[in-house]
């Protein structure tokens, strides 16, 4: 009887294996990129100066920076996206000069953090500037804005131009870009889920490759300047407040443009890859009697490639602005009659001689 042929075994199933190799690798790599918030007792002693201090501004503790000539004409410094005042640190040493430098961190940025109207448009930031310019004392400042800084800037102009001495732009945003333009990392934020976990992986990559396309020299992306960005954004709050802003900022309207009458400068980097120098000229044509520099070798950081030119720029410009007013002398007491003077009373306009 021939020897019966032993079935072959059925194959182990190996998919479960490989199904947690695949998970444990996930949770690996999640671990690794998983980067929470850092203590803002630590940041505020790493990014603040002797010139630091902490305001309350419609109920936020802003972290500001008042240096310079307290006689000159104020200049309020406003920074972009993801940004903070040390942007303005190279102005800030040019005009102290001559002016009074105001830089501020806008809610949501650097040291600020969130705050209690929980809303961080463009709008909702020129609430928070005219707050600011009164809590300072203020009557009218020079306004300067970057990038969507500068969109605030032209939109408080717009419809404040009373509080307003002189605007200057830099790189601002202001036109609607297509559908095409619109960054990846703001198509992402917006992506349900996907923006909601992407906040909290580690910046650094992404602030890298950021800064690098900032700057038309990659050089000047410095890791000091890679690890305060990234830092930052790690303050307690400031990444839910950008994914908010991400998914709640309209398209900005420039139509109020054309209606402007405030002395204005727009400071453009030739090489800007975020927002083209065509923008430049569009401010230009839009706001009456607008001055336009245009610094070819310079990227959308212009103040920070070359703080000396730029500033050199803005200050000339600002030289033409008013001084603020001064307080007024007191008045000295009247002095004492003598004893026997005419006590009569005489006309408000003595009558002219025939």
């Amino acid at each position: 009887m021939p020897t019966r042929r032993r079935r072959s075994e059925a194959p182990r199933r190996r998919w479960p294996l490989y199904a947690l190799f695949a998970t444990g690798a996930l949770a690996g790599v999640v671990l690794w990129a998983y980067a929470p918030s850092l203590p803002a007792e630590t940041l505020i002693a790493r990014y603040t100066n002797d010139r630091s201090r902490f305001i309350d501004v419609g109920g936020v503790r802003a972290h500001v920076r008042d240096q310079g000539n307290p006689d000159g004409v104020p200049v309020l410094l406003i920074h972009g996206s993801n940004g903070s005042l040390q942007v303005w640190e190279g102005w800030a040493r040019e005009l102290a000069q001559s002016s009074r430098v105001i830089s501020v961190d806008l809610p949501g940025h650097g040291l600020t953090g969130t705050w209690p109207r929980d809303e961080y448009t463009v709008e909702a930031y020129a609430d928070f500037i005219e707050v600011l310019i009164d809590n300072l004392h203020l009557d009218k400042v020079v306004l300067v804005g970057h990038s969507l800084g500068g969109a605030v800037a032209w939109s408080f102009a717009a419809t404040r131009p009373d509080r307003v001495i002189q605007l200057v732009l830099v790189d601002a945003a202001g036109y609607p870009r297509q559908d095409d333009e619109v960054p990846l990392m703001t198509r992402l934020a917006r992506t349900p889920v996907l923006g909601d976990i992407g906040i909290y992986f580690k910046p650094e990559s992404m602030v890298r490759r950021s800064l690098r396309d900032a700057y038309a020299d990659p050089a000047q992306a410095t890791p000091d300047r890679i690890r305060r960005m990234a830092e930052l954004q790690r303050f307690p709050g400031n990444r839910e407040a950008t994914l908010q802003r991400a998914r709640t900022q309209e398209p900005l309207d420039p139509t109020p443009l054309r209606r402007m009458d405030v002395p204005t400068l727009i400071l453009w980097g030739g090489k800007d890859r975020w927002v083209p120098a065509a923008d430049a000229f569009r401010f230009q044509n839009d706001i009456k009697g607008a001055k336009l520099e245009i610094f070819g070798n310079l990227g959308h950081n212009p103040m920070e490639e070359d703080p000396k030119a730029t500033a050199a720029t803005a200050a000339a410009f600002i030289a033409g602005a008013p001084l603020p007013p001064q307080p007024a002398e007191p008045t000295p007491p009247p002095e004492p009659e003598p004893a026997g003077a005419d006590h009569a009373v005489q006309p408000s306009v003595m009558p002219e001689k025939d």
